[in-house]
């Protein structure tokens, strides 16, 4: 046991690997989850993936530099999200459908961006990103967005729940519905801008939305499944860096794996309709 957590000991850059993962999953992990209660989950992947063309034109004009890239990831997906709330608005096209153009049209520009200046490594490593080369910046500006998230979700999460939960009702009384929803894709924006550096634009979803979506089999309320993803997702992260050192793995993948398998025990042993309590609540109701 202690051969597999001695990277950790004795590498400053896995222990640095570590920080930015567990930061990330603590901020990104309860954005997942509101995502998932209000039927969102497919938004975040598209977002994740509109990142990529405002990074390729930073990294176009100032190369592998964190804040050109970060600020060119961030007005490009905020242009999508505004993009797709507007056609989905003015338009019979529904949200999801909107977004999926978007983030389409998004992804093919950002990859024929970095493909037209850059290489194939410069291409990889934006798609996938490295966390184990996460510099004193990086975590910096990883551990500003999760402290910034977990503040603004400490004071807007009733009307976000409410507003998840009885839309119609939040507007009756004034609750400022359409702002929480605004804040919400910010967040979402923010997230997967400080974790692109890390896990890549195509992986840094798979963080926040897979223990979002596993934390539903485990506990009823919603503070419990913010709380149940964040940390299935920090345990997620340090499983997946073990094994990427151990097996000479790329770590994005192999943290998303883990997120992964995390999910699928999740599923099929979950207290709360997992595959295997639903089939014995149905014996049992058969044989009562």
């Amino acid at each position: 046991m202690s051969d597999w957590f001695g990277p950790l000991v004795e590498f400053a850059f896995m222990r640095r690997a570590l920080v930015a993962t567990l930061v990330l999953a603590l901020g990104a992990a309860p954005v997942g989850v509101l995502l998932v209660l209000r039927r969102m989950s497919l938004v975040g992947d598209a977002m994740s993936h509109a990142v990529l063309p405002g990074a390729a034109v930073g990294f176009l004009l100032a190369g592998l530099s964190l804040p050109a890239m970060s600020l060119g990831g961030f007005v490009a997906a905020l242009v999508v999200a505004l993009g797709a709330g507007l056609v989905s608005r003015h338009t019979p096209l529904r949200e999801d459908a909107s977004f999926a153009a978007f983030y389409l049209i998004a992804l093919a520009l950002g990859v024929l961006l970095v493909s037209w200046k850059g290489s194939q490594v410069d291409l990889m490593h934006l798609l996938f990103g490295s966390v184990l080369a996460v510099d004193d910046a990086a975590l910096l500006q990883i551990a500003a967005v999760s402290s910034g998230t977990l503040l603004a979700l400490a004071l807007i999460w009733r009307p976000l729940v409410l507003d998840s939960c009885d839309a119609a009702f939040l507007r009756g009384v004034g609750g400022g519905g359409g702002r929480s929803h605004a804040v919400l894709l910010l967040l979402l924006v923010a997230n997967l801008v400080s974790a692109f550096q890390a896990m890549g634009t195509l992986m840094a979803v798979g963080l926040m939305m897979l223990p979002a979506a596993a934390a539903r089999f485990w506990v009823a309320s919603l503070g419990g499944m913010a709380a149940v993803a964040a940390v299935m997702a920090m345990a997620s992260g340090l499983a997946g860096l073990l094994w990427s050192y151990h097996a000479e793995l790329p770590s994005g993948p192999c943290i998303v794996l883990a997120c992964g398998i995390a999910y699928g025990l999740s599923l099929l042993l979950g207290p709360r309709d997992g595959m295997l309590s639903r089939h014995w609540q149905n014996r049992h109701h058969r044989t009562a």
